[in-house]
């Protein structure tokens, strides 16, 4: 099992070398002691989510575009170590949202669109807007 801050390190390690920066910039811009953050991108610190932003803010780096980066690297492993077990998966998927039927739009708009959790099965809208739930 992979270990998320070792993974959070490893994303930050490249981010900064992929922009030619030294752990001496980066960590002047985010603020944090140089062996801080060297030890932050060895997995030897968990990063607090007030220190993971002053990064990212230093590496100019959205927090998002590293955590999605970061549970990608750990979804991998955990594939690879266990492999896909679909009820696991079928467990812990959202379920599908009701959608609108019937959409007459311009043509190369979507057919489908999510209702969200109103309770409604099914909505059919008609050429001229009215609106009945199927």
């Amino acid at each position: 099992m992979p270990l998320l801050r070792r993974e959070i390190g490893d994303v930050l390690r490249s981010a900064r070398q992929q922009q030619g920066r030294t752990l001496r910039e980066v960590s002047g811009a985010a603020r944090v002691s140089l062996g801080y953050l060297s030890e932050v991108e060895r997995g030897q610190k968990e990063a607090s989510s007030e220190l993971l932003s002053s990064i990212c803010n230093a590496l100019e780096v959205p927090m998002s575009t590293v955590l999605r980066a970061v549970s990608d690297r750990v979804a991998a492993v955990e594939g690879a170590a266990v492999g896909v077990r679909p009820a696991v998966a079928a467990a812990v998927a959202p379920p599908a949202a009701p959608v609108l039927t019937g959409f007459d739009g311009p043509e190369g708009a979507a057919p489908a669109l999510p209702v969200g959790d109103l309770g409604i099965k099914q909505v059919v809208i008609t050429r001229d807007g009215l609106v009945s739930a199927a």
